[in-house]
């Protein structure tokens, strides 16, 4: 026999294996090796640095854990399943066409056995380790629990076992029945491909050792199955699939019974495979898995559905009345509702003289500036240079001043890396340069200065006012709600400032510099870590440049919800987080909240559902999650220093069983209360998401009598906005105000009611009334015995109160009121509604609506212009609350508002005095005569247009054009004796006076 020519020619070397492939793979191995390394390490440098290293050490060990013993699992059953098929193969097997393609397969599958019987287990095992790794808050709660001391109707077991036990034992029992399954497929492949299973013309041939392999397997399954269907029995109390949460007269009496029996007969059947495999007859094992499938078929779906129809609906309300009894206990007692104090409120709709007399406390504090339209002020007055910005909505909060609460709108100036120009925006101006904000800027919520600006508590920079001066308070915002993604901070001492700190005063001119001196971020002054974290960020200018130092720290993480969600990943975080002036820092405050869906008989809410207002809709407060919910505790008050960073987490509802586990798992990471300084504890609020979830369910679980509940008869509903045009819940708003029964004012977090909306129609008259207590004191580590308390008012539906559309459609349509205000938007000027405030006063309910004018031009802000007012059938409206309540109330209300010091006033000129300048005074005189002839004018020409006098409208028409030319003409004789007053957004005003 001749040998095959050689491809290689006579002479020439053979060509060696090249090696370039396995480099490559090598290379990239090593290179994504690092990268993960790098994302892993800057963590670790991040959680030491802000002190919860503790927090990533036991997630990751738990992740890791949890993972190992998921991928051993799925790994070992999956490889002894194939590997036991494996061996079990016959040796000699018939032939046939079937047989010859196996034998094919068999062949081409060989040279990769081992790798196949090694690497397809490995892959199931990777998949399944995820899988399992993520539920580590399971398995943690399981072996942190902590008792309720409260039993659940049904099987009186601890609320425990369904928050912490239950969902363990269910991913368990679902993750063994998951590598059952897995496992014996590939088993039964394994069996098949090597022919102890073989497809023939008088049936299937399966070999002794393929059926003893599939029992055991099967019996497995079933043991499960079985586990599975008795923890089925628990879990009815946690369903949310009928009318009402938890286990209803169907699954007491048909549903939890059948699920008992299944689960006997699962391991009935189990036991009749393992006989099976022992004697080798199949028929009694096949028989008793047909049977388990019709029971499960007949005893788990049809008998409920008989007991269903033909018991419970001819009679639900009489069967149905204990379990719905259990639904409303429960529900209230998971979110807090069994708590609230309810008062029956007979609401009187007749504006009578002197009716606030006893409301003058409340009727001092109502709230006249709407935070979510005067940012714009307060970026045109105080924003001082295009790299500074406030944000879209302001926060409200209190302060004491000169010995008295007083309701505050705040915001911190912070940074705006876009504000720079084009050719500013390098990667050393954008993160080493501009690195912080500066200051906090707050206003009275009450008053406001004669020509509707905010009058000012704290502004200006340097930041003077009576929240403190920058000797007495850091006012350098390095951590905020629109902080840039990561800064180079930090330098050697003795090197020179290279931050852009904040624009001098008016004398010098001018920018100062500054140096981070705190200790807010990982040092990145080492190569490695700043290798590290140029991988991180894909910045090698984070690597190169000169603007990084040994001293350097790396700021990022800065948003203060983020951090907290960072730091406590078991919490789900408030979408509002508010700044505080506290113990010499600013410092965001916020909410967080222990949640679970498990809870026994408890209506399930949707999060984002329940949060939705017209606030998260516009953007200007964060949604939360679309997660499902029936238990919530806001569990935990955090702070966040602005400065560097550092958070605080105080354990605020202690009694909190979910909390106490959590402390347990993580023993370092919440402070008691009790630690709480006196200047934060003055600023804690109820949180207002808790809020939202509250008065959602609120609206139904306000009744208790199982009877009223069933027929639905008064149910509420959160009334829409009224102040924008979608159709989306409205907010609740914070104001200072005292409740019927009340001693004093509290700080209160409020919402009303109105009758259940169905398919968007409903009597917009006022049903309730709901606020929350939100003084939690002023001592370091006490917590008032009032805050958190819930007080609701039930106003009777014969009041005929109306609600709030009734009342923003009363301001709408009041020829009065249309009319003024329209004659404002004929000068090119927009007209904005602010909130639309109800507050219990007067015996009855009284609505406050700010009204703000705002210019067309670019640097134009809303100014505060007019005060609507409405109780009952009656409004006022006037430049000033104070005038307008006179109107609304006789012309004497019986209480002063807080702006009553601007009643009669004209806006200050440039001086700031009271007194116009001089040449004003004529024209000022007639543009009040050309706005009544316009005035008079409009109103002809509707009486004219209403005859169907046309010749005379156009009359009209033209004496209304020549009265607004009138009132143009003596705007412009006004502007031009009057200076400019108020400082330029670029220019750097004097500090504003201290209130």
């Amino acid at each position: 026999m001749s040998r095959p020519a050689s491809p290689t020619p006579p002479g020439r070397l053979q060509p060696k294996r090249g090696a370039l492939t396995p480099t490559l793979i090598v290379v990239a191995l090593v290179v994504v090796g690092f990268i993960f390394f790098a994302n892993v390490w800057t963590d670790v440098l991040w959680y030491q640095q802000l002190g919860f290293f503790e927090v990533f050490l036991t997630e990751n060990l738990a992740r890791i854990g949890i993972f190992a013993a998921g991928f051993a699992l799925m790994f070992a059953g999956v490889f002894f399943a194939i590997r036991i098929a494996y061996h079990a193969r016959p040796v000699y097997a018939p032939d046939s066409e079937i047989r010859d393609n196996l034998n094919r397969y068999q062949a081409q599958l060989e040279p990769v056995r081992r790798v196949v019987m090694i690497g397809l287990p490995v892959l199931f095992g990777l998949f399944a380790g995820s899988a399992a790794s993520s539920q580590w808050q399971k398995v943690l709660l399981f072996f942190n629990q902590e008792p309720f001391g409260q039993n659940d109707p049904e099987f009186g077991l601890d609320i425990s076992f369904y928050l912490m036990t239950l969902p363990f034992l269910g991913f368990i029992v679902g993750f063994l029945i998951s590598v059952a399954v897995v496992a014996g497929i590939a088993g039964i492949l394994t069996h098949y491909l090597y022919g102890s299973i073989r497809i023939m013309e008088r049936g299937i041939f399966t070999s002794r050792a393929a059926q003893i392999h599939l029992a055991v397997t099967g019996a497995s399954f079933l043991v499960l199955l079985g586990i599975n269907f008795w923890l089925d029995r628990y879990a009815a109390v946690q369903n949310s699939n009928g009318r009402w949460a938890g286990a209803l007269y169907t699954d007491v009496n048909a549903v939890i019974p059948t699920k008992a029996i299944l689960a006997v007969a699962a391991v009935l059947v189990a036991i009749l495979f393992i006989v099976a495999a022992v004697i080798g007859r199949w028929r009694l094992p096949l028989i008793g898995t047909a049977m388990l499938v019709i029971t499960s078929i007949l005893a788990g779906g049809v008998y409920p559905w008989v007991i269903q129809q033909f018991q419970v609906r001819p009679s639900e309300q009489t069967l149905e009345n204990e379990y719905i009894k259990r639904n409303i206990g429960m529900t209230r007692a998971a979110y807090g509702l069994d708590q609230v104090t309810v008062d029956r409120y007979n609401a009187t709709t007749n504006a009578t003289t002197g009716a606030l007399a006893k409301d003058a406390q409340t009727t001092a504090n109502i709230r006249l500036l709407d935070p979510n339209l005067i940012s714009d002020a307060f970026s045109q007055l105080e924003q001082y240079r295009p790299y500074y910005q406030f944000p879209k909505s302001l926060n409200v909060d209190r302060y004491m001043v000169d010995g008295k609460v007083q309701d505050t709108v705040i915001a911190v100036r912070e940074l705006n890396p876009d504000g720079l120009s084009p050719d500013q925006q390098s990667w050393l101006n954008r993160h080493v340069v501009y690195t912080h904000g500066y200051g906090v800027v707050a206003a009275k919520g009450n008053k406001f200065t004669a020509d509707g600006k905010p009058e000012f508590l704290q502004s200006g920079i340097p930041s003077t006012g009576v929240l403190g001066t920058d000797e007495t308070y850091e006012p350098r915002i390095y951590f905020g709600e629109d902080s840039p993604e990561y800064s180079i901070v930090g330098a050697p001492e003795g090197a020179p400032n290279r931050e852009q700190d904040r624009p001098s005063g008016r004398d010098t001119g001018g920018e100062t510099q500054y140096t981070f001196t705190g200790n807010g971020g990982p040092n990145v002054g080492s190569f490695l870590n700043r290798v590290l974290y140029s991988i991180k960020f894909q910045s090698s200018d984070l690597l190169l440049s000169d603007g990084v130092n040994e001293a350097s720290q790396i700021l990022y993480e800065r948003n203060p919800r983020d951090r907290v969600e960072k730091v406590a990943p078991y919490l789900t975080v408030d979408g509002n987080a508010y700044p505080a002036v506290v113990d010499g820092r600013v410092k965001w405050i916020v909410d967080g909240y222990t949640t679970s869906q498990y809870y026994p008989y408890s209506q399930q809410a949707q999060l984002s559902d329940a949060t939705a207002d017209s606030q998260t809709t516009a953007g200007r407060s964060v949604a939360l999650p679309n997660s499902t919910v029936n238990y919530i505790r806001n569990s935990v008050k955090a702070t966040v220093d602005a400065y560097d960073g550092s958070v605080t987490l105080y354990a605020w509802d202690d009694q909190d069983p979910l909390l106490k586990a959590w402390q347990k798992v993580f023993p370092t990471s919440l402070k008691p209360y009790s630690e709480m300084s006196a200047g934060v504890m003055s600023h804690v609020r109820y949180p207002e998401d808790l809020f939202k979830v509250q008065r959602e369910l609120l609206g139904r679980y306000h009744v208790t009598d199982p009877v009223s509940f069933y027929k639905n008869d008064d149910a509420w509903s959160v009334p829409n906005d009224p102040t924008v045009s979608e159709e989306v819940k409205q907010p609740p708003f914070y104001m200072s105000l005292q409740m019927p029964g009340q001693q004093k004012p509290a700080f209160q977090l409020t919402s009303s009611f109105i009758p259940q909306v169905v398919d968007g129609n409903a009597r917009n008259v006022l049903y309730g009334f709901l606020a929350a207590d939100s003084d939690a004191g002023s001592q370091k580590g006490v917590k008032a015995e009032s805050y958190g308390k819930l007080r609701l008012l039930q106003v009777p539906p014969e009041a005929q109160v109306p609600g709030p559309g009734q009342a923003q459609n009363k301001f709408n349509s009041d020829p009065t009121v249309s009319q003024a205000l329209n004659l404002l938007r004929q000068g090119a000027s927009d007209v904005l509604n602010g909130n639309l405030l109800t507050l219990p006063a007067g015996g009855g309910l009284l609505y406050v609506q700010p009204v703000y004018l705002r210019s067309t031009g670019e640097t134009s802000y809303p100014t505060l212009q007019r005060v609507l007012v409405a109780f009952g059938d009656k409004i006022g409206f006037a430049p000033t609350l104070d005038e307008a309540l006179n109107q609304l109330f006789g012309g004497d209300s019986g209480a002063a508002a807080g702006d009553s010091a601007n009643n009669g006033q004209t806006p200050p000129a440039a001086g700031g005095g009271g007194t116009p300048a001089p040449g004003t005074t004529d024209a000022r005189a007639e543009l009040k005569a050309a706005l009544a002839e316009a005035n008079a004018a409009i109103k002809a020409g509707q009486e004219a247009l209403g005859k169907g006098d046309f010749a005379g409208y156009g009359e009209q028409q033209k004496k209304l054009n020549a009265a607004l030319q009138k009132a143009i003409d003596a705007e412009a004789k006004i502007a031009a004796t009057t200076p400019a007053s108020g400082p330029s957004p670029s220019a750097t005003p004097a500090p504003t006076p201290s209130s």
